[in-house]
């Protein structure tokens, strides 16, 4: 008698998590390269990991500077992870599969549609190749807005590099840049009053963050919105919301000094990139605390499902809202125009919420113990990694092994979910009959 093999069979979201995982480490061992560092020294273990994680998970922290550490080469693999990790490493390797000509089978398709939530498996390739093609546009779009600007200061080779990196970077909602050559770590702040790189940069990260669905209504339906779904409705308003509201706080209480364009400029770029691209015009330090707990709140927030960007997503703060909404009025459902929230969306809400809260404020728990930090420094720190944001506050290249280690996980477990890792470790529905007997509760 034959004695039978075990056979694993991966779930949607183990294949998620663990191809994340792979291209993670794959990124790393190239960075580790000789070749792949401007210095005679190549790069330690800790700081590819790093920085590979930061890439693939489109965060943008970074332990070196990327414009005078990593050669040609380094910054090569950089960006590539960036774009994988921004599509998600399901859409690309999905994107390969389809150019080689290959047959997508049904596991295949329903690993797509929970990379880019997607609300049903039919028309999964379709929308694929779609999210392909607008990609490409917009990236090549970004990347001549800003060569207008780059070219003219670095030079043609260069300056083309320049615009197809920061494209390419703020699309992916990553933050890396190039601009250390001006000054080490010191973003787009030579560019704080130029008003192409900033409408440029702020629109890629917008459309990056919306998420893919959303773009989808948007060029179908153009500007019927009342045919829109509710989702894209929601995210379009939520997300106008956390552009004014906090623009109009960041013009009046952080950049009073400045005045005319560059004042506008600041206050929309700062309103814009904590969620979540980590790019920066003005220097994060000299904020008032109240500046940086708002920029922290936004970093949590993130951006929309199936985006480039990370977060606990505009329809989960949306959702949470609106439940609240509804017990102040007694009403039986959560509902956006017209239309009900299933509960069981309302209950990944809130776990998502305790789950983000307890990685932020745990994580900044310990860095501040270990590195003896003010805690609302690594409170905006531990934000800026579990919401794949990237902006900081100078002190992660000075941080310790252990730090860096909390970081590294936040960004991993802030890009591929929370709620995917947990039920990719308990896989499979446990529904029994039976129930417990019910009690009543109070809270609040």
């Amino acid at each position: 008698m034959k004695p039978s093999g075990i056979k694993w069979k991966l779930t949607s979201g183990q294949i998620i998590i663990l191809g994340f995982a792979a291209v993670i480490l794959i990124g790393s061992l190239l960075l580790m390269l000789p070749f792949a560092t401007q210095g005679p020294d190549s790069a330690s273990f800790l700081e590819a990991l790093f920085t590979a994680t930061s890439a693939v998970c489109v965060t943008g922290l970074i332990v070196q500077d990327t414009a005078t550490y990593w050669s040609f080469f380094g910054q090569l693999i950089i960006i590539t992870l960036i774009q994988i990790g921004g599509l998600g490493v399901v859409t690309v390797a999905s994107a390969i599969a389809m150019m080689s000509g290959k047959k997508i089978g049904l596991m295949q398709r329903s690993t797509m549609q929970e990379a880019i939530s997607a609300p049903q498996v039919g028309g999964i390739v379709r929308l694929t190749a779609f999210i392909l093609k607008m990609t490409f546009i917009f990236e090549l779009t970004g990347a001549i807005c800003m060569a207008t600007v780059f070219i003219p200061q670095f030079g043609f080779v260069k300056g083309v590099w320049y615009s197809i990196f920061h494209s390419i970077s703020a699309f992916c909602n990553a933050g890396f840049d190039l601009m250390g050559v001006n000054a080490p770590y010191s973003s787009l702040t030579a560019f704080s009053d130029n008003t192409v790189i900033n409408l440029t940069i702020m629109l890629l990260i917008i459309i990056g963050g919306i998420g893919f669905l959303t773009w989808e209504e948007v060029v179908t339906k153009k500007l019927q919105i009342k045919k829109y779904r509710m989702q894209s409705k929601v995210v379009l308003t939520v997300s106008a919301f956390l552009i004014v509201l906090p623009a109009i706080y960041f013009y009046f209480g952080e950049f009073s000094g400045m005045v005319g364009k560059e004042r506008v400029l600041n206050s929309l770029f700062q309103a814009v990139t904590p969620r979540t691209a980590g790019f920066n015009t003005a220097d994060l330090t000299k904020f008032s605390e109240t500046g940086i707990m708002v920029m922290t709140l936004l970093m949590l927030i993130g951006g929309s499902p199936g985006s480039t960007a990370g977060g606990m997503k505009t329809t989960t703060v949306a959702t949470l809202l609106g439940n609240a909404i509804r017990l102040f009025r007694r009403e039986d459902h959560t509902h956006f125009y017209g239309r009900r929230v299933p509960e069981d969306v309302m209950k990944n809400a809130a776990a998502i919420l305790l789950m983000y809260l307890v990685l932020c404020v745990g994580g900044a728990m310990v860095i501040s113990r270990v590195e003896e930090i003010a805690m609302l420094t690594c409170l905006f720190e531990t934000a800026s990694a579990v919401g794949t944001v990237g902006l900081t506050l100078g002190i992660t290249p000075e941080l310790g092994t252990i730090s860096r280690l909390i970081l590294i996980l936040l960004m991993y477990l802030g890009r591929v979910g929370g709620l995917t890792v947990i039920f990719a470790a308990v896989s499979g529905t446990r529904s029994g009959g039976a129930k417990f007997p019910q009690e009543k509760m109070t809270v609040g």
